[in-house]
């Protein structure tokens, strides 16, 4: 085989560290010749695709039933697809999982499933890879980014023309209200991964995503983060395998009641992405090991 040949120099046995690095080599270009394939088949137009809604929650007990009934309002009047909501609980120790199966009984759109740990990028890494729908999206259950950005945001990625499409708080024509310390913060981050990466989306941590599903299934085995970062390293894998990233300018409202720990979160997200810069340059080498995640 050439691959074999240009594995080592002439006259040198294979040794097993040439056996290794071969090995690697293949298999990364096998996930990439699967990454292309599924890239391929996202720039096929959808007649009327499936989309599936996925709100992700944590002790959300008081604000769950405004949320997917404002949703379903929404979707029931306005969006064009067939639709879905699947309500993912994390652990929740209120009574949040209990007021989404009622959700669940009342509403024959609605779905729900319960994980017994934390984070959002677990709920939904598991909602993703379960649904049956052609697009998965999500977004977060104060609603803070406005609806209408939805349909641009699912129709672009239904006619072929993204892969991948996300809210942006900090592009031309979006329109925020928030505190000054998550407005400086967030533009710090954003910021940061710029000077990292060099990317070509201005904001990677807005709750309002979406994909096709088979794309989905494809990338996230790559995306390790189960918690905040999800939303970045997702981003930055998308960018890496040179898909296009349809980024919708939003109007947000920030939620006071927010979850978020904004230290704990700050600390995750340079981790992060210190570990993806590293991986990067591992899947160029040849070197790099998917992780088994629970």
């Amino acid at each position: 085989m050439t691959a074999t040949a240009n594995s080592h120099s002439p006259g040198r046995a294979a040794t097993g560290a040439d056996t290794a690095s071969l090995a690697s080599r293949m298999s990364v270009r096998a996930e990439e010749e699967a990454m292309t394939e599924a890239q391929a088949h996202t720039e096929r137009k959808l007649t009327n695709p499936l989309v599936e809604i996925v709100i992700p929650v944590y002790n959300e007990e008081r604000a769950l039933r405004p949320c997917i009934e404002k949703l379903r309002a929404y979707l029931t009047d306005t969006f064009p697809y067939p639709w879905q909501i699947r309500i993912a609980d994390n652990a929740s120790k209120d009574r949040t999982w209990e007021i989404a199966q009622e959700l669940t009984r009342e509403y024959p759109d609605v779905r729900a499933m319960h994980l017994d740990q934390k984070g959002r990028g677990r709920a939904l890494r598991a909602a993703w890879l379960s649904s049956d729908a052609d697009i998965v999206s999500y977004m977060d259950v104060d609603l803070s980014t406005g609806l209408n950005a939805f349909l641009p945001m699912i129709a672009a990625i239904a006619v072929g023309h993204s892969h991948l499409g996300t809210g942006s708080r900090l592009m031309h024509g979006a329109h925020i209200t928030r505190q000054f310390k998550r407005e400086l913060t967030s533009r710090v981050y954003n910021t940061l991964i710029n000077l990292t990466f060099r990317n070509g989306f201005s904001d990677a941590q807005c709750g309002f995503k979406a994909m096709r599903r088979t794309l989905a299934v494809e990338m996230l085995p790559y995306v390790e983060n189960q918690e905040w970062f999800f939303d970045s390293e997702l981003l930055l894998l998308a960018e890496e395998r040179n898909l296009r990233v349809v980024e919708i300018p939003v109007d947000w409202d920030e939620d006071l009641d927010s979850r978020v720990n904004i230290r704990k979160t700050a600390t995750e997200d340079i981790q992060g992405l210190l570990r993806v810069r590293r991986q990067r340059k591992e899947r160029r080498d040849g070197t790099y090991v998917v992780k088994t995640l629970s």
